[in-house]
């Protein structure tokens, strides 16, 4: 049985990872449309809101898993400039080839890494801080994940995640967000994409994960403690900033 579960996780993890290697060409651009810029005003908030609880002008590592395409790191580094902070070692991670790829090719100051978060390949306790955006739900196995990054944190050393949280939809609004993501999003990324089934995997994967207080519940019993959490328009996106203790 176990075995069993532990083959479907696997099976379920590749799937995702073929999928994002299939939309790495054409990530960035769907990315900016379908939220019309708005994440990267999302991203520059949990990057400033992690320098000012860490409250420090030099950091030796910064770790973004799941980077993507390396949109992140672009905005720790703007962002550590724009503060007078100096960081002296960025680091991707990443399983899907296709956009590590397309990472290289636009990130020349970091260094980029196939990798699981739930394997990270990095040493213990050498980053200050380790950031997620949008990719903690496509983490198959998310607690193994949350104790490899508390791992890979130094003491007092922040984990930022970004992601979209499972809402209770209820009032005019929360129907009209609700309408957009499930009808617009897969039509549009689609186009952009040609590939429909990725994009109507987005609001799929949302209704199956966590809500945001489930997820601070997670970070929690993986030796984190709370210190901020914050949701964007209206819900769609949540902040989740947890220090290691």
């Amino acid at each position: 049985m176990g075995i069993e579960k532990l083959t479907d996780k696997q099976e379920k993890q590749e799937k995702i990872v073929t999928m994002f290697d299939d939309i790495a060409s054409t990530y960035d651009k769907a990315n900016r449309v379908l939220s019309m810029g708005i994440d990267i005003q999302w991203r520059k908030k949990g990057c400033d809101k992690a320098f000012e609880i860490l409250g420090k002008k030099e950091l030796g590592q910064v770790t973004d898993v799941a980077t993507g395409t390396g949109d992140l790191l672009i905005y720790w580094k703007e962002q550590a400039q724009k503060n007078g902070i100096t960081i002296e070692k960025y680091v991707g991670v990443d399983p899907s080839v296709g956009m590590l790829e397309v990472a290289r090719s636009k990130v020349d100051f970091a260094e980029f890494i196939e990798g699981k978060a739930q394997e990270l390949p990095v040493d213990d306790e050498s980053s200050d801080v380790i950031s997620i955006s949008y990719g903690i739900r496509n983490v198959v196995d998310r607690v193994e994940a949350l104790q490899e990054f508390n791992r890979a944190l130094k003491p007092g050393g922040l984990v930022v995640i970004l992601e979209f949280t499972k809402q209770e939809r209820r009032g005019i609004v929360d129907k009209v967000v609700d309408f957009g993501m499930k009808n617009v999003l897969p039509r549009v990324g689609g186009f952009i994409s040609k590939n429909y089934e990725a994009y109507k995997y987005l609001p799929d994967s949302i209704e199956e994960f966590l809500t945001t207080e489930m997820l601070a519940k997670e970070l929690e019993e993986a030796g984190f403690e709370m210190k901020y959490t914050k949701s964007f328009s209206m819900g769609i996106s949540t902040l989740l900033v947890a220090q290691k203790k």
